[in-house]
Order: C-alpha cells, then structure tokens, then sequence
C-alpha cells in the first residue's frame, strides 16, 4: 500500500506521484492538487517519501522500520546502503553511488506499479526522478515529467557518478524525456539546458514553471538590512562554502534549514523556519549555487518565496536568466557587501521591493499552472478533435 494518498473532486482522473520533504519538493504537488482539484478534477496525490517504511506517517516510529514486503525491504535495505556506503566515504560515493541510484530507482517502479491503479485514470504526473522510471511502463494514462532538474548531471556535477556511469544515465534520462507524452521542468531555463546539452528533441515539452503565493505579510525596510537564507546545509549544489564566507563579510545573514551546520562554520544558524512568514521579518533573501553548468542555468525555488514576500533576491552574478527574475541583485564574494549596503536607503530598498513583489505577482501558482487546463481538455480526446 502506497502512502500519503488524498482524494478530491471529480472531472478528470490524475495521480501525482511525489516526495513530500520539507524542502522545495513538497511546495508544487501540493500547489497542483490545489489548481486542479478547484477546477473539479479528480486528484490522487501519492506521496513516496517513505515508500520502504511500514508506515508513511513522520510522527510514527514505523517510519523507521522496512515493510513487510519483499520489493519494499529490498528498497529500504537499498537505502541503507546509500547511507552507510556514500554519504560520507567519498570513493563510494564517485563509486556506487550509480549502483544504488538504479536499484533504487527499478524497485521504486515496479512497487509503484503493481500499487496504483495506472490504467484507471487520466494522467500520471511524476514530481521526482526518483519514481519516475514507473512512466516507462505502458499504461493507458497520458504521463507528464514534470522534472526538478536534469538528473544525470545534477549528480555528475555533484561527484557522485564516473564519467562511463554519467553517460549511460544521460542517456536512460535522455529515454525518458523522449518517450513521456508531456515533458516540463520546475524552471523553463532547464528546458533549454536540456535541449542544449541532453540534445532531446522537445517535440513533447510544455513550460510548467515554479509558482508561489504571494504573501498579505509583506517585508518592511530596516537598516542596517537583514539577509535570511534558507534552504538544504547538505545539498552541495547549494553551495554551504561560499555561504561561510559570505557570512564572514556581512554579519546580520540568519540561516536556516538543515541539517544543522558544523558550528565551526559561525553560522547564525536559527534552525528550520517555523513558516515561510518568517521571511517578511528580512530586508533581502539569499541564494548561494556552485559554478557548475547545471547550476549557472538553474533555478532555486527559494528565490521565487523571497520574492513572495517582497525581498530583493541576492543571487550569485554567475547564474543565467536572470531576467527571468525582476527584483534579483547579481553579487560577487568581492561586490557582495557593498550590494547588501545600497539598500540602506530606504527608497532604494523599496523600488525593489515593489519589483520584487510584482514578479511574485506574476509568478502566482494560478498563473504558472494554467497549462496544466489546457493539457487536461486534451487528455482522453482524440486526435482529430484536439
């Protein structure tokens, strides 16, 4: 039995497979039932988290313990693995990392498959690469890979695959893109990362940007003004490094997330936030990023929850498309405090402010999701009607 299912409404039929943490990955499955369900569709949200667990639920001490299945304790004792052999012994990270991800991933599909009703409903949207090998298999439904990021290089980037392993999962992601009857990633600017560097052909792709709320509690001018990041310490695509030092050169930046940082680093570390409206208490949102290829074209959800509560964005100069971004400050480690000063003044702050707002306004999950309508009213027509 899969876990974390929810049911609403009626019209079409859709699963949303997905991982709900308490990053980014749980903010647009929950947006897309939202979208959907108001507009009378039928949405089954399923939540693979702890696809292995004997329980589902974050307050339950089964969670913690393998299911009482085989493909499941085969999973679970996978993960294991993944812990105990690359999280920490960098040869088995470059090494084995490639091993475990494939298991994990084939055993991931076919729990999936044999649990959910694939041929009875509409569409299959897939939120996460981990689970996403279950839209290879044939089914009646019409399937959309809603991609965070391109995968193969994102973990290539993070040194976890050799050369010959990066290849070989370039090309099974390249499949997939491919053989989906809908592709899109959280961030347009991937889209054309992976056309670019995958080479696939986007015959099938659909923007679905990244949305967000835009907050009633907007953020207020201060000075001296307040930095706030947040966001995963562990992920090294993230960058923890350059956070250090930023935060060597500008003392009022406040951390938060996890897992707790070493506090040799000398962090102001404030642990997970309490809630996303802890950000209109800051003056400026922080996004740190590697230099790597992927990244430079990236995206970070963060950014869009900045802007959400009218916080000018201090990204690092090297990203791409940025003018994607209204209300985005470019930065360098040697530029980066006297950018941060400028908004001492007050009617300087506040014109990005404004910007920053408005382009949250424009970002709004209403907006960003409308080609899921769209998508939907084809979905179960026949070709000639479409």
């Amino acid at each position: 039995m899969v876990t974390g299912q929810r049911h609403r409404g009626s019209g079409k039929r859709v699963l949303v497979i997905c991982q709900l943490d308490r990053y980014a990955n749980g903010l647009k499955p929950i947006a897309i039932e939202q979208f959907l369900s108001e507009r009378g569709h039928n949405v089954r949200l399923v939540d693979t988290y702890y696809l292995s667990r004997a329980s589902g639920s974050r307050s339950s001490f089964a969670r913690k313990l393998p299911a009482l299945s085989p493909r499941k304790t085969c999973l679970y004792l996978t993960e294991a693995a993944a812990l105990l052999l690359t999280r920490r012994w960098r040869l088995g990270r470059r090494v084995l990392s490639y091993y475990l991800l494939r298991a994990d991933y084939r055993l991931r599909s076919a729990i999936l498959a044999s649990s959910l009703p694939l041929d009875d409903v509409d569409l299959v949207v897939c939120e996460t690469p981990y689970d996403a090998g279950l839209l290879s298999r044939a089914m009646s439904a019409s399937t959309l890979y809603d991609c965070p990021a391109p995968w193969a290089d994102e973990l290539h980037y993070e040194g976890r695959l050799t050369k010959r392993q990066h290849r070989v999962l370039r090309r099974l992601e390249r499949d997939l893109f491919e053989s989906v009857e809908h592709l899109a990633f959280h961030w347009e600017s991937y889209a054309h990362y992976a056309l670019e560097r995958y080479g696939i052909s986007g015959r099938n792709l659909i923007t679905l940007n990244f949305g967000c709320t835009p907050s009633e509690n907007r953020a207020h001018f201060a000075d001296p003004p307040r930095v706030v990041y947040v966001g995963n310490l562990s992920a090294g695509f993230n960058d923890t490094p350059l956070l250090t030092r930023l935060a060597a050169l500008y003392p009022h930046i406040d951390v938060y997330g996890g897992p707790p940082p070493d506090p040799a680093l000398g962090l102001n570390y404030r642990g997970y936030a309490p809630s996303l409206d802890v950000l209109s208490r800051y003056q400026l949102g922080l996004v740190t990023l590697t230099k790597d290829a992927l990244r430079r074209d990236g995206f970070s959800s963060k950014h869009l929850q900045y802007l959400a509560h009218g916080l000018p964005v201090l990204v690092p100069a090297w990203r791409r498309y940025l003018d994607l971004l209204r209300g985005s400050v470019p930065y360098t480690e040697e530029s980066f405090r006297s950018r941060v000063e400028a908004f001492k003044s007050e009617s300087v702050w506040q014109a990005a402010s404004d910007e920053a707002y408005e382009q949250a306004r424009r970002l709004d999950w209403e907006e960003t999701l409308r080609p899921l309508e769209d998508l939907l009213a084809d979905v179960g027509e026949p070709a000639a009607t479409r």
